[in-house]
Order: structure tokens, then sequence, then C-alpha cells
């Protein structure tokens, strides 16, 4: 009897090394780029995790990709920090300046308890994983314009203004990235897609004058920001939005953003707090729902040869790593 259950169990394990080797074999046969740092991450003692925001996901998100198959960390991307004249194609100098002010900070974190804790490097455990996160923008846009499409593990900080955080953001990496890829002639037009809840005010703000790059976001209308600059295109969610409501509003408006934009890459922003549950939005999507959403937009630039660049930027509920693990996962099969 015992034998026999040994037996039984060896052969599970063997099922799922198996299938864990054939997932890798697949995914290192068409593998979708995936860029990514240890060193993006923020610890502050514990404090971190009194703030909305579970800055960990990433964290989360990663070891998942490895301990199911679909990412093998010989096959990671190192996200690279941002430079002071890569900061500068977005950001003011004297924002660059406020960034060593801890006060300053914790305000454009909207996380005043960071201000009191005693021995904290501002610049050295907050602000620098941040321009950590947002250099593995640009080197997913890169890998994108190589590959077909990309996936930084973090980013989409699209409430970041040039002279201003706000918003849990502090560096406008989407338009940071859009810059340096037109400067180094990789691109010419761009299009940021925008499926977090809440407007991309400040995608809208860094980019908004310039003819070359396309904003549209998908938000609800009464949430944070109570401003909403006016970008290309703006459509409203009703509260509660499901899975086919928001999927079905996505699906007529790719064809038109497209039409106008003339992209030659997509960025897309790609929070989940439209899920049910979560604490700073009204949604009512599924983690399925995210996936479907989120394989729509690839699905829609593979099929016109536009390279497409995720970032993950917001979601607070406790499952929202989740989701975009089972929604990164669903790409890369």
């Amino acid at each position: 009897m015992r034998k026999g259950l040994f037996f039984s169990l060896g052969l599970l394990m063997l099922g799922q090394m198996s299938c864990q080797n054939q997932r890798r074999a697949e995914v290192a046969q068409n593998p979708i780029p995936v860029v990514y740092s240890e060193r993006s991450s923020i610890d502050l003692f514990g404090f971190e995790r009194l703030h909305p925001f579970d800055i960990k996901k990433y964290d989360k998100i990663y070891n998942g990709l490895v301990r199911d198959g679909f990412l093998d960390r010989s096959m990671v991307h190192q996200a690279e920090m941002l430079g002071r004249e890569d900061l500068l194609l977005i950001h003011t100098e004297a924002y660059l300046e406020d960034l060593g002010d801890k006060r300053l900070v914790a305000g454009y974190l909207e996380a005043p308890i960071l201000a009191k804790v005693p021995g904290v490097d501002i610049r050295r455990q907050v602000v620098e994983p941040f321009m950590i996160a947002s250099g593995g923008t640009v080197k997913a846009g890169r890998l994108a314009v190589e590959h077909g499409a990309a996936i930084n593990l973090g980013g989409g900080y699209h409430h970041a203004m040039p002279g201003h955080g706000e918003g849990f953001c502090l560096i406008a990496d989407v338009p940071i990235a859009i810059r340096k890829l037109q400067a180094e002639g990789v691109v010419v037009r761009a299009l940021i897609v925008d499926t977090d809840i809440h407007h991309g005010n400040g995608s809208v703000v860094c980019l908004g004058d310039d003819d070359s790059c396309y904003t549209f976001s998908m938000h609800e209308r009464h949430l944070y920001p109570l401003h909403k600059p006016e970008g290309d295109r703006d459509v409203i969610v009703p509260e509660g939005v499901s899975d086919e409501a928001f999927c079905e509003v996505l699906r007529k408006e790719l064809p038109k953003i497209f039409s106008e934009a003339k992209p030659d890459i997509v960025f897309h922003v790609a929070g989940c707090d439209a899920l049910a549950g979560d604490p700073l939005a009204n949604g009512g999507m599924t983690a399925a729902g995210i996936a479907k959403r989120d394989a729509m937009i690839y699905a829609y630039c593979k099929q016109h040869n536009v390279p497409y660049v995720m970032t993950l930027a917001g979601g607070y509920s406790k499952g929202a790593w989740k989701a975009q693990l089972e929604s990164i996962k669903n790409l890369m099969r």
C-alpha cells in the first residue's frame, strides 16, 4: 500500500517536472523578453507595507514566472538606472533636486509617514528604485523593437509630471522611453494605451503638445485625479465595469486609435485596478478579464506588426499581483 502511494507520488512529481521542462523549452524557443531588477524593490524596514500599493508585487510576479517555468533567471534582462540626461528629457532640473527632499518625496508618494522614518536615505532607498524600474521601460522599448514585444516588471508611472510627482508616481517612465527611442531614431510615432482605471494625467501633460505621441486612456470619471487633462482619446468606463463591457469597448476603440496614431510602437500601461474589490477604484473585472484585455492589445499589435511594451502600473487589491502574473503567463503561452 505504502509502496504504491510512493510510486504514485513519484509519477506525479515526474509529470510536473516534465511539464515544467516542456514549458521552459517552449519559452526558450519563442520568448517575450522580460525586464526586471531586484534593485527596483523598495525596502523601508517594513514601513512600506503601510502604503496601499504593494511595492513588492513586481518581485512576486517575477518569482511566480520563475517558479511556474515561464521564465529562466538567465533569460531576464536587467533594468538599468536612468541617468540625469535621460530624466531631463521630460523632467525639470528643479524637480530632480526636489527628489532629494524626504518631505517632498513623501508627499508625491502620498506616504507622510515616510518623512518621519529615521535613517532613510531617500534617494538610495526610494528614488533610485523608481529610476531603475523606469530604466526597465526604456530597455523594454528597445527589446520590443527587436523582438516584437517586451514586458517590464514595473513602470507605468502615469501620474508623474515634468515638475512634480503625484499619485504614487515619481518618474514619467513611458514618456522618457518614448523620447529616448525617438532620439535614437528607433521610432517616430508612439501610442500609449492606458487601461489603468485611473486617468493617465501625467502622460498627457508630458506629451500632450507632441503630435508624434498619441495618448489613449480608459478610466472611471470620478476617480483620482480630479483634474483630467484631455488626451488624444479618452473613454469613460462606468463604475462596476464588467469583463465583457470593458473588452467590448476596447475592441471597438483599437482600430480607431491605431488608425489615428499610426504608431511605430505601443506602450501599454496595464494597471489592474479595475479588478473587483480594489480599494481605490470601483471596477468589477476578474483576473480572467484582465488577461483577456491584455491579450487583445498584444494580439492587435502583433496583427499589425507594431512592437508592444507592457508596463504594470497600478492595482491595489491583494490579488492584483496574481492577476498580472496570470496575464503575463497567458501572453507568454
